[in-house]
């Protein structure tokens, strides 16, 4: 015999209790066999997770047409950073910037590499310190880079940040759309058990086959196992 299974997909469990919910059966009352807590508890859930999906597949998308221009931002960035922190060391290695002077961009004078800046971390952190390093000198009389300015990396950075800290806030909404629906599913699927619980109550001393069939129709999901699927397309060919 087939075996019954509560849906696994948001869109299954929409399917199901629009099922239930657009048969006229049971609102009539001579044919109603689902209790009205039970039928005025469907609409509700319906409604909660057909919002709550709707949400995430809306904050979902709006997180991925992101994505792809946050990274060529953030390679922009990271570029003029770290073209700016080499012109700055050659500088250095030239004379024109006296070595303590690297202090000032919170680099170590005798360090031979460069911080890294591949993280959104390290490019905060080091696109920061490097602006504001590179106006304290000038501040203090040094003479400004050129190739890129300061004022060209200030502004891929700040429109990186920009863009960085709304697609976090998008990310946050869809995680949180995500927790409401996690939250919401386990009420939609005590909602369905009690539908289909009293559904096949209803149909019980039907034959089997006009059993399922007739709470197939109120929504009710029924999967055979292997072999008997097997079983049913035998029985098929040979009649």
């Amino acid at each position: 015999m087939p075996y019954r299974r509560l849906p696994n997909t948001d869109a299954a469990r929409l399917r199901a209790l629009k099922t239930v919910l657009d048969s006229n059966d049971i609102y009539t009352v001579r044919n109603r066999f689902i209790d009205w807590k039970t039928i005025n508890s469907a609409q509700p859930a319906y409604d909660r997770l057909l919002t709550a999906a709707e949400q995430y597949r809306l904050s979902y998308a709006a997180q991925l047409r992101g994505a792809g221009k946050l990274d060529k931002l953030q390679r922009n960035a990271q570029m003029y950073v770290s073209h700016f922190m080499q012109v700055l060391r050659m500088a250095v290695e030239r004379g024109e910037i006296k070595k303590q002077a690297l202090g000032l961009y919170g680099l170590d004078p005798e360090a031979q590499t460069l911080p890294n800046i591949k993280t959104v971390g390290g490019l905060l952190k080091w696109g920061e310190a490097v602006v504001n390093g590179e106006k304290a000198r000038v501040k203090q009389g040094g003479r400004p880079i050129y190739n890129p300015t300061i004022g060209m990396v200030s502004t891929h950075l700040d429109i990186f940040k920009e863009n960085y800290e709304q697609h976090r806030r998008l990310r946050e909404r869809t995680l949180k759309a995500a927790d409401d629906l996690k939250r919401i599913r386990p009420e939609v699927d005590a909602v369905l058990t009690e539908l289909w619980n009293q559904i096949e109550a209803h149909f019980k001393d039907e034959p089997a086959d006009v059993r399922l069939d007739s709470c197939r129709k109120f929504g009710v999901v029924y999967y055979y196992r292997k072999n008997e699927v097997k079983d049913v397309k035998e029985q098929g060919e040979k009649e």
